[in-house]
């Protein structure tokens, strides 16, 4: 059985996240967490230090995520005809986002987190807002996020750009395994050289990708001197690709795409979903 956790504002755009995953895994056995964190739009110190009854908010912002949660579970039950492998629970929390879904993580064994992302401006470029970044940055688990107004499509090609500067014993990338296998995808590794020869570090990563991915269909690209975003855009318009995935090494191309310049700014198109694969530890 896999633990999804849906993290959800009740947005349009969480909505669309949450659909994803119910048809993403529509023949697999789930159990789905429906968690929406809150915070009183006015509170103050007292508040926080643990008295919020005094003020009479707590209550009634907890009944209202409450009820909103149990809304949206109808929802699912309306718009999805009933799946007997798929269960749903609601999970109201009085936190921050990151601190809630870190609260979640300790407490609850956890597949994958499926969130839908919409960018902090209204350039069609940006797709990441700072929030998700941030997820992405300090979640020790598998996060997939879903862009604004993407339509469902099973992801049968998928693009996996890799630098082989990293030990894949060392990530939690069995959930792009398990959802290649799944959905009969085909893994695009995409490599970006430099121009120099392989290492013999990056020659016994690219063995270990080819020895994991054993049994998948699985293509190793390489493309010469160029920017990884460049690489990946190029990519995406040779080929129809219905899911990007990378591994969160702080070390390489993915810091230098996410965390070198302002959160909010993204330096490339995206419009498909992006699979994010933390560290083990």
């Amino acid at each position: 059985m896999k633990n999804i956790l849906l993290p959800t504002d009740f947005s349009d755009n969480s909505w669309n996240a949450i659909k994803y995953a119910i048809q993403l895994f529509k023949d697999e056995t789930c159990t789905f967490h429906l968690l929406n964190t809150y915070t009183p739009i006015i509170y103050n110190v007292e508040y926080v230090l643990g008295y919020p009854a005094q003020f009479g908010l707590g209550d009634a912002i907890r009944d209202a995520a409450i009820n909103n949660l149990n809304e949206l579970k109808s929802r699912i039950s309306i718009t999805f005809k009933e799946n007997p492998k798929h269960k749903f629970n609601t999970v109201p929390r009085f936190n921050t986002l990151v601190s809630g879904l870190k609260e979640f993580l300790i407490e609850n064994k956890t597949d994958l987190i499926v969130m839908g992302t919409k960018g902090a401006t209204g350039a069609q470029e940006v797709l990441f807002g700072s929030n998700t970044v941030h997820v992405f940055n300090e979640i020790k688990c598998p996060v997939l996020a879903i862009p604004a107004n993407f339509k469902y499509e099973k992801p049968i090609e998928i693009l996996f750009p890799t630098d082989l500067d990293v030990d894949y014993s060392n990530f939690k990338i069995d959930i792009l395994k398990q959802i290649a296998i799944e959905h009969n995808s085909r893994i695009n590794a995409l490599h970006v050289s430099t121009g120099n020869d392989l290492t013999f570090k990056q020659i016994n990563s690219q063995l270990k990708l080819e020895s994991f991915f054993k049994g998948i269909s699985y293509l190793f690209h390489n493309y010469l001197q160029m920017n990884v975003t460049d690489a990946i855009n190029k990519f995406q318009m040779k080929e129809k690709i219905n899911l990007l995935a990378m591994v969160n090494n702080k070390h390489s191309f993915f810091e230098n795409l996410f965390f070198r310049s302002t959160l909010n700014k993204i330096g490339f198109h995206l419009n498909v979903p992006f699979l994010v694969i933390p560290a083990i530890n």
